[in-house]
């Protein structure tokens, strides 16, 4: 048996050499995590790597949770799990799922790292938010559970994550370690509930980096005995595969031990190396681990079995977004209806993704709305709109100070004005100067679409605020 077998290499377009991950498909990795590139990129480097790998079948993952929008130029967003949280719809829950899978089924990937299911219950977090289904464990639960089914029904593996759960926290692990300080009791009543009503649908378990000294005060919980194999294996009663988080963050220190660790801890996954080749020299060296190893490879082979011969065929991305985007939007404030003829002044916060706000503006101009960019001078109608969210590696989310006091500023010197976000809903909280907000949770074009129509009485926000 092969420990190789065990290691997922991360491949990043534009970072990662072809020929390295070829060498490593020859050496009998277990899969491979997709990131970037482009359809065409993404079709003929699962090809290769296929080709090129020494198993019956190789795993191809990527973190499509929200579509392929995020990864890769061109392509759409599909909405966050928070926009289906303000939608409160187990159906739309299941037709993302379906959508995501036909999504990654078209470039050949066959595993997507998703739902997240860590609560949206602390604004400051840096890098849960919009990923979340929202603050309610219970409503959590529903519509996680129901994603997972229409990722399965919709013919791809699927992982729940980050367990046991990391929302109530303030650090990003891609860069330090957060703490979750919960009781066992508080963690049983918030984090634990939408896992363990997953569980029954979870072809596998991502396991996070972080610490709970409830649980262990010396181990994140992806190094840790007490989360995987006592509290997800034993007492949950979850039988199959359980893999780290990306072992290139900065939370758990030296990649190679911190793996060896892992494996001990009960995970059979070793996911997104910094250095895949020194990890597998590594472990080659270690004895003692063939147990481990024969029992992750049981459940490789036993998860192939999961992956069905048929499936049903979501929707495609841009069409799950236009058919849902009112029943996943929510305003709340005074009613402000936008007539043509009307000139409204229009302010960007929180843009540094280089999204554009095209859609939404062009749409407000079809409907015979004049829109100039906010100079600092009184505005009747002022749009605040926000694209601010998370990202890896940022380590902070939200309107920055500067952007906050921008924003006071502009509402202080308007008649009436509106905030308007397409990614996190927090940051206006304090800013009693809005009149109205209209929180949309994503900045796919459709959801920009309807936000305009939105304004202009075309549409209704039938949505309600998820956390």
């Amino acid at each position: 048996m092969n420990i190789n077998r065990l290691i997922f290499p991360g491949f990043w377009f534009g970072k990662t050499q072809r020929e390295d991950a070829l060498e490593l498909a020859r050496r009998g990795v277990g899969g491979f995590c997709i990131y970037g590139g482009t359809l065409e990129n993404v079709r003929q480097l699962v090809h290769d790597l296929r080709a090129a790998s020494t198993l019956n079948h190789l795993f191809i993952c990527a973190d499509y949770e929200d579509g392929l929008g995020k990864w890769i130029p061109g392509t759409t967003w599909v909405f966050s799990n928070l926009a289906v949280g303000a939608s409160q719809s187990e159906e739309i829950a299941y037709q993302k799922g379906l959508t995501l899978a036909r999504e990654a089924r078209n470039l050949g990937v066959d595993w997507i790292f998703a739902p997240v299911l860590d609560l949206c219950d602390e604004p400051q977090n840096p890098i849960v938010n919009t990923r979340s289904f929202g603050a309610n464990p219970q409503q959590v639960a529903q519509l996680g559970a129901a994603l997972c089914r229409g990722l399965t029904d919709g013919g791809v593996l699927n992982s729940i994550k980050h367990f046991p759960g990391h929302g109530r926290t303030t650090q990003d692990s891609h860069l330090r370690l957060p703490t979750l300080n919960r009781t066992r009791t508080e963690l049983e009543q918030n984090e634990l509930v939408p896992f363990r009503a997953a569980l029954p649908y979870a072809d596998s378990v991502m396991v996070g980096h972080l610490c709970l000294p409830a649980l262990d005060d010396k181990n994140p919980a992806s190094l840790s005995p007490a989360v995987i194999t006592d509290l997800l294996q034993n007492q949950l009663g979850f039988t199959r595969l359980v893999l780290t988080d990306a072992l290139c963050m900065k939370a758990i220190g030296d990649e190679k031990h911190a793996a060896l660790q892992a494996l001990h801890a009960g995970a059979h996954i070793l996911l997104a190396p910094e250095n895949p080749f020194a990890l597998s020299d590594f472990l080659q060296a270690q004895s003692g681990l063939e147990d481990l190893l024969e029992n992750a490879i049981y459940r490789q082979e036993a998860l192939l079995l999961r992956l069905p011969d048929t499936f049903k065929n979501g929707l495609e991305a841009p069409a799950f977004n236009q058919k849902y985007a009112a029943a996943c939007s929510v305003w709340t404030g005074q009613k402000i209806t936008l007539k043509p003829g009307q000139e409204v002044t229009y302010l960007e916060l929180g843009n540094e993704e280089d999204f554009a706000a095209q859609a939404f503006l062009a749409t407000l101009q079809a409907n015979g709305i004049k829109v100039k960019k906010y100079d600092g001078c009184p505005a009747d109608t002022l749009l605040a709109v926000s694209f601010s969210n998370y990202k890896a590696f940022k380590g902070h989310i939200n309107l920055s100070g500067v952007e906050q006091n921008s924003l006071i500023r502009a509402t202080e010197n308007s008649k009436q004005s509106l905030f308007i976000s397409f990614g996190s809903p927090f940051g206006s909280e304090k800013i009693n100067a809005l009149c109205a907000r209209l929180f949309c949770f994503s900045p796919a074009e459709e959801m920009q679409i309807c936000a305009a129509q939105i304004l202009c009485d075309k549409q209704t926000a039938q949505g309600k605020m998820p956390c």
